[in-house]
């Protein structure tokens, strides 16, 4: 298929399409990849912006029920909703599950939705290394809401704060008290605690831990660019639907205040900063693993250090100084 009918299909909101072009921008391949920035600067001139939600959470707090639930409840409000959930990558094998879309199987038969599961492979911070160029893809696909479901490890899954416009951090009921909450890293990147499963035996015990984040919130330094009660903790269960309809509005509200004072632009603007950034970092690097002199270097340089001959500070050293 040739890029320009691909990116007429994508903006049309054809969904195979975007899977498509999800994978073209993932490929390692050096043509694919110059065609999938062909394609990325043919649908960027379309200008359409989603609401970016980033949702992070430890294993087994329910990220995927309370996405499910939460994206159903989107699309039964008429709007469209894209996924974008990043599976952990084995550190022996590469391989990754990418049961994402098993999980959510309602909300994968929905037509307004649309889920995509991607392995992170290499990448740290809890997104794949073009979690972003997939975001892009959705708003030109005409997407209304995009979430981005994080690996899910604790707390350095900050870099998806660097790529949504809320971030939403997911916990289990008697996670935590005041003095985890004020640890700082993930916590205080959050801008809405989602306290998930209060219902059943854990609905009491779920309230308290919304009071204890709540209180550690509120010791967190405040951020001069949101409202007087943000960040703040809320319950819900993913499985009863309970709060959800809450956590929507809060939501809303927190984007809506941002967009009112300026803070949204700026911020997608920094966001932008900081990717160009980090491309050339990821382009450095992907030289030590492409070229063949780099690569010598490289393995004369670490037999050196494991041999005692040199250490692993000048080694560096020497093989930046000699790509300069």
């Amino acid at each position: 298929m040739r890029m320009d009918e691909l990116a007429e299909k994508v903006a049309a909101g054809n969904r195979r399409a975007l899977a498509r072009a999800v994978t073209l921008v993932e490929s390692t391949r050096p043509d694919h990849q110059a065609q999938a920035l062909g394609l990325l600067d043919q649908l960027r001139a379309l200008d359409r912006q989603a609401l970016r939600i980033g949702l992070s959470g430890t294993p087994g707090v329910g990220k995927s029920t309370f996405i499910e639930a939460f994206g159903m409840r989107l699309v039964e409000a008429g709007l469209r909703v894209a996924v974008l959930a990043v599976d952990p990558s084995s550190a022996r094998s590469g391989g990754s599950i990418l049961g994402d879309k098993t999980r959510m199987d309602r909300l994968s038969r929905e037509k307004g939705a649309f889920i995509r599961p991607s392995p992170s492979s290499a990448a740290l911070g809890g997104v794949a290394r073009r979690t972003r160029e997939a975001i892009s893809l959705c708003e030109a696909a005409g997407f209304d809401v995009v979430l981005i479901e994080t690996v899910g490890v604790g707390q350095s899954e900050t870099m998806v704060a660097q790529m949504c416009d809320l971030f939403v951090l997911l916990l289990a009921p008697a996670g935590g008290d005041e003095l985890q909450g004020v640890k700082r890293g993930i916590m205080e990147m959050a801008d809405i605690i989602l306290v998930n499963k209060a219902d059943g035996d854990l609905k009491a015990t779920a309230t308290r831990t919304v009071a204890d984040y709540a209180g550690a919130l509120r010791l967190l330094r405040k951020r001069p660019y949101d409202p007087e009660d943000f960040p703040k903790a809320l319950a819900v269960s993913a499985v009863e639907g309970d709060g959800l309809g809450q956590a929507w509005a809060e939501m809303q509200a927190l984007a809506e205040w941002r967009k009112a004072h300026s803070h949204w632009d700026r911020t997608r603007a920094a966001q932008a900063a900081h990717w160009f950034e980090q491309e050339v970092r990821e382009g450095l690097l992907a030289r030590l693993t492409r070229d063949a002199d780099v690569k010598a270097l490289m393995r004369e340089q670490a037999e050196a250090v494991a041999r005692g001959q040199a250490t692993a500070t000048a080694a560096a050293r020497d093989v930046l100084d000699r790509l300069r």
